[in-house]
């Protein structure tokens, strides 16, 4: 049987040329390709071969052979290599001689050239079974041990070390020990269950350890092959005890099995992991082999832009989980499906939005009202507005933007305005024009499971500009209408709400968005119309009606020379006087603010145009007379109604569209009492004609007026321009004057106008829209106005140089009215 080893050995070492130097071959592996390569080859040692081991005799002197890195154990066979020059004689010596060498252990393998304090003192005596010379110049061996020894004494170190020995007892254990024998019945037990745990080892080498029968040899093989360090496998050799020996095997058996179980229980779970990992790469590479042969190879590169695009995303954690869902879902479509366009369109959205991107603000405030002023010429409430929310900001970094609704008649500059805000804040500008929408998904988008899906007009404007942060005009949000498409002023309630805002939700999108950083501003130009709780959520900026001075400085600062630049003329190609700007307001333009006006510049410099193409001559600086032949006839001007007739009055009216001249006049004929009234007036406006008969009625003795009269005459009260629809009730004060003026036979003095709304009790209440109404006069040629008291706080607020020229009546009751308006004498 040693001799069948030993061939099988030398095979095995002829086919593995590459050993360790003078390290110990692995017996574990050495043992597994004897067994792989050779089933009946097993190094067993019998117990004839032991008990012809025991009564062997040693030698008074061997040659010591150190080794590095193991520790050679009676009965054990093992190959070693030799490199070193002294090993190398000494092999060749034995050899020729009785075979026998005495080999011992390091104490520390780093030494090259071990002396006598460097090698341990107790050792094995070793046959040289073979000697093999290998294809790279080093001598391997196979050596089996015979008994334990002991240096004695060094009697030369040179050519190699030969010392003294002495053989050391056993102490061997009785034949019956209960005690030796479970602990070698434990050892050959827990040596099954490392071979069995360790995948290293085959398994057919546990067919080794069941046909040991040498209790002595088991503890010996078992010791050589365990996975322990020199030093404790040389504590095993020296011990004497063939029990304790047995006991320190066990020990060092059982702390390498809990280590091999934890290995393997920590292996395993990196498997699965790793086989997971690899199953998953084995199905995309066959997959992939798929697409490409059904010729959608493009398709990975796409997914891997993708990803690429999205590992730059500034997403939140939920936002991030949902995106690979959705990617997921994208790779298991087929690209010929409708569905895979319109997962492709959702995700191509979640990386074009701008998730958590803001732009810069430019916080420079003397910058941003230079940009304001450049822009816009007065307006100076909606300047310090935006001026504070600016230094808020600068203050404290960051902030939920407010909501702004700009509301007035049209040309004023509102939507402008909201460019401009933009432009001095450094952020981008977006606007929506909300003009008859009545579909809600225009505000919240649509699902994705109809056909041809988008998001809403939100979130695609935030997709376009690529911040987070824009400046957002929805412009004409008062021309918002319901629709079979539900209520978008509805939808809007949660764009508007700077405490809901926070997270959006587009039907398309399926996630929260932020919009809270969003500068919302809202154009409008009767707020009235607007949802009363969507009203509630923006903060109201009037920009009223220009005067006229100031629009002929709006027309000198910026409308003249942007006409020119849009018509191709340079700055000298036609001046306009102040005077002439005059006259165009006056006679060609009637309106709050300043596009009509733009327009009719505009037609001024086509004019110009025109000339100097077709190389005419005309005069560079322009005079009234010339603007009837560019612009032809002008305006018929609303002027007041000054005539001898009584019961004529000149009102003054708000409307969407600026301030008006209101004509009411009264006419009373024979019959019963009767009240109509004509000129298309809304309901509010016939209660306050109602009120004023009543009230001149039950006060007639104190207004000096004839009771029987109310009894014996009808009353008909008429608006002129019936066409245009009229209501509110700020003509109450002018129908009674009207009505009082009729009665009493007197006129109302001339060039004089009024507004506001009466009560039954004869008080005087405050009406809107002061400062178009005051324009209107103005315009009108007016010179003095009747107004609430209430009301002057509003005048006030007006620069004295546009109101210049126009004297102002504050009244609290009504009798106050009648006694300033109406002329003493009668006619």
């Amino acid at each position: 049987m040693v001799l069948e080893n030993i061939q099988a050995a030398t095979k095995l070492i002829e086919d593995h040329s590459v050993l360790e130097m003078e390290n110990l071959f692995d017996l574990n592996k050495l043992s597994g390709k004897i067994i792989n390569e050779e089933s009946e080859l097993i190094p067993l040692m019998t117990s004839d071969d032991e008990e012809a081991i025991n009564k062997e005799k040693l030698p008074k002197s061997l040659s010591i052979l150190p080794l590095k890195n193991t520790v050679l154990f009676p009965g054990v066979v093992i190959p070693i290599t030799a490199t070193r020059n002294k090993s190398v004689k000494l092999i060749k010596a034995a050899n020729k001689g009785d075979k026998l060498i005495g080999v011992v252990s390091q104490i520390n393998n780093k030494v090259s050239d071990p002396k006598i304090g460097d090698i341990n003192n107790i050792g094995t005596v070793a046959k040289i079974l073979r000697v093999l010379q290998m294809p790279d110049g080093n001598l391997t061996i196979i050596i089996q041990g015979k008994k334990r020894f002991k240096i004695e004494k060094i009697l030369f170190e040179k050519p190699f070390i030969k010392a003294e020995i002495c053989e050391i007892n056993e102490i061997k254990p009785q034949k019956n020990d209960k005690k030796y024998n479970a602990t070698i019945d434990s050892i050959k037990d827990l040596a099954l269950k490392i071979i069995d745990e360790n995948p290293n080892i085959p398994s057919e080498a546990s067919i080794a350890i069941k046909n040991i029968h040498s209790n002595t040899f088991l503890v010996n093989f078992v010791s050589s092959n365990m996975n322990i360090s020199v030093s404790d496998k040389y504590k095993i050799l020296e011990t004497d005890s063939h029990q304790h020996r047995a006991i320190e095997c066990l020990k060092y058996m059982n702390i390498e099995f809990q280590k091999l179980s934890l290995k393997n229980d920590i292996q395993s779970k990196v498997r699965n992991d790793l086989d997971q990992q690899q199953r998953e790469y084995y199905l995309n590479q066959q997959l992939k082999t798929i697409q490409e042969e059904l010729g959608s190879s493009s398709i990975h590169k796409d997914i891997e832009d993708i990803r690429t695009k999205a590992s730059i995303k500034k997403w939140t954690k939920d936002v991030k989980n949902h995106f690979e869902k959705e990617l997921v879902k994208l790779q298991r479509i087929n690209t010929q499906m409708a569905e895979y366009s319109i997962q492709r369109n959702y995700i191509d959205l979640l990386l074009d939005l701008p998730w958590n991107e803001f732009s810069k603000d430019n916080y420079k405030l003397d910058n941003a009202l230079r940009t304001l002023n450049k822009d816009h010429f007065g307006l100076k409430t909606v300047k310090e507005r935006i001026i504070e929310q600016i230094a808020v900001l600068k203050l404290k970094g960051d902030m939920s933007a407010p909501i702004l609704c700009f509301y007035g008649p049209p040309g004023v500059g509102k939507t402008s305005l909201g460019k401009s805000i933009a432009k001095a804040l450094g952020r981008e500008y977006v606007r929506i024009s909300l003009g008859g929408l009545r579909d809600e998904s225009e505000i919240r988008g649509h699902r994705k499971t109809y056909i041809g899906a988008m998001p809403g007009r939100i979130i695609q404007n935030l997709k376009k500009v690529k911040t987070s942060n824009p400046v957002f005009v929805l412009d004409e949000i008062d021309k918002m209408s319901i629709g079979n498409q539900g209520d978008p002023s509805s939808a809007m309630l949660e764009v508007l709400d700077p405490e809901q805002n926070i997270s959006f939700y587009d039907n398309f999108l399926e996630l929260g968005f932020d919009l809270s950083k969003v500068l919302f501003i809202a154009t409008a130009n009767n707020i009235n119309n607007i949802q009363p709780a969507l009203l509630d959520r923006m903060e109201l900026i009037n920009i009223s009606g220009y005067s006229l001075e100031e629009k002929v400085q709006i027309a000198k600062k910026y409308l003249i020379k942007k006409q020119k630049d849009n018509h191709g003329l340079g700055n000298d190609a036609f001046v306009l006087d102040n005077d002439v700007i005059t006259a165009i307001i006056k006679g060609y333009t009637k309106e709050s603010g300043v596009r009509l006006l733009d327009k009719k510049i505009s037609k001024i410099s086509r004019w110009v145009a025109k000339s100097i193409v077709k190389k005419e001559s005309y005069e560079h600086k322009l005079k009234i007379h010339h603007l009837k032949d560019i612009l032809g006839i002008g305006l018929d001007q609303t002027i007041s109604e000054n005539n001898d007739i009584s019961g004529i009055v000149n009102g003054l009216a708000w409307t969407q569209y600026g301030g008006e001249i209101l004509f009411i006049e009264s006419t009373m004929s024979k019959g019963k009492g009767n009240l109509s009234i004509t000129g298309n007036l809304g309901k509010v406006m016939k209660e306050s004609a109602t009120i004023a008969l009543e009230y001149l009625k039950s006060n007639s003795q104190l207004l000096g007026v004839k009771n029987q009269d109310f009894f014996e005459n009808n009353f008909h009260i008429h608006v002129p321009e019936g066409a245009t629809p009229k209501d509110g009730p700020s003509a109450g004060i002018t129908i009674l004057t009207s009505l009082v003026s009729l009665v009493k036979n007197k006129k109302v003095k001339s060039s004089l106008a009024m507004s506001g709304e009466i009560t039954l009790r004869g008080k005087v209440l405050p009406v809107g829209g002061i400062k178009e109404k005051i324009l209107a006069a103005k315009r009108a040629n007016i010179k003095q106005v009747v107004l609430p008291l209430a009301n002057k706080k509003h005048v006030d607020e007006i620069e004295k140089k546009y109101i210049k020229g126009l004297k102002f009546r504050y009244v609290e009751k009504m009798i106050e009215v009648i006694k300033f308006s109406l002329e003493k004498n009668k006619l």
